[in-house]
């Protein structure tokens, strides 16, 4: 067993099999769907989030971050088996989560055993990270995985699309976003994460094509480095991802990760949004 255990958020988007054979502790954010509070993939998967969402009468779902007293409870299990705890989230920019694991570590009382760490990511290149942190605790320090990953929150590209700029916009998460409301029509934008904060990058005029443009730069990428390590997540476009996963593919010594947006990241998208995240393949 690792000396440094790695705890991160519902938010890091991970596929269920891959937090199994990794060993993640992920802490489940609530999602308030028609009145009713549901745990991020916990109490409710994606697939039902999605087809709630499309038949929801009244408000849009809305999200919460996890109390701190869950984020104590986590690390003071975890530290009776382990070293240290890395706890990897979501951008404090973007939710209360984090703080609120800044919270749990001081209720934990454990000083500098436990670690948390601001991504400045969300979804896939959070997962991305948190990935890498469990490579390198399995051999290494606390210390070795912070500076891992400060240096790939600088190193990780993440770029995406939206069916609808609508869902930011009610959840107020649209950032730079906001310049493009009002002038869309059916032109699809291309958007980025950057330092934290949603800003625009492109526009194309149709679906198709902005997918296709999120391959473009991904296959640029691997190109230029010689390989990638690529997560792509999709809000209920199974498909489109899947075919976005082949493309890319050949060009990769190892195929990408393919995964859903949670219910919680899917209340913010909204249905139809695909995005990729990818990087240098770790030395």
């Amino acid at each position: 067993m690792s000396s440094v255990a790695v705890v991160t958020d519902s938010t890091a988007d991970l596929p269920a099999d891959l937090v199994r054979s990794r060993g993640v502790t992920v802490v489940p954010l609530t999602v308030t769907l028609e009145g009713k509070e549901y745990l991020d993939g916990v109490d409710i998967t994606a697939d039902e989030f999605y087809t709630r969402l499309h038949g929801a009468n009244g408000p849009v779902a809305t999200t919460s971050q996890p109390a701190p007293a869950r984020f104590q409870e986590v690390y003071r299990q975890l530290l009776q088996d382990h070293d240290e705890v890395i706890s990897l989230h979501i951008s404090e920019k973007l939710s209360g989560t984090y703080a609120a694991a800044v919270q749990g570590a001081e209720l934990a009382g454990a000083g500098d055993r436990v670690r948390v760490v601001d991504s400045a990511m969300v979804s896939m290149p959070l997962g991305l990270m948190v990935l890498a942190a469990t490579e390198v605790a399995a051999g290494g320090s606390a210390g070795e995985v912070v500076e891992r990953l400060e240096a790939l929150r600088r190193e990780v590209t993440v770029f995406f699309m939206v069916s609808t700029l609508e869902y930011l916009r009610r959840g107020g998460r649209i950032g730079g976003a906001r310049a493009l409301l009002g002038s869309m029509l059916d032109i699809k934008p291309i958007l980025e994460l950057r330092e934290g904060v949603i800003e625009p990058l492109e526009r194309v005029r149709t679906y198709p094509r902005a997918v296709a443009t999120l391959a473009d730069h991904a296959a640029e990428a691997a190109g230029g480095w010689g390989d990638a390590v690529v997560f792509i997540a999709h809000a209920d476009k199974t498909e489109v991802a899947a075919g976005l996963a082949e493309s890319l593919t050949p060009q990769l010594r190892s195929a990408p990760i393919v995964t859903d947006v949670g219910p919680v990241i899917g209340c913010h998208s909204g249905p139809g949004a695909i995005g990729i995240a990818f990087h240098q393949p770790l030395a």
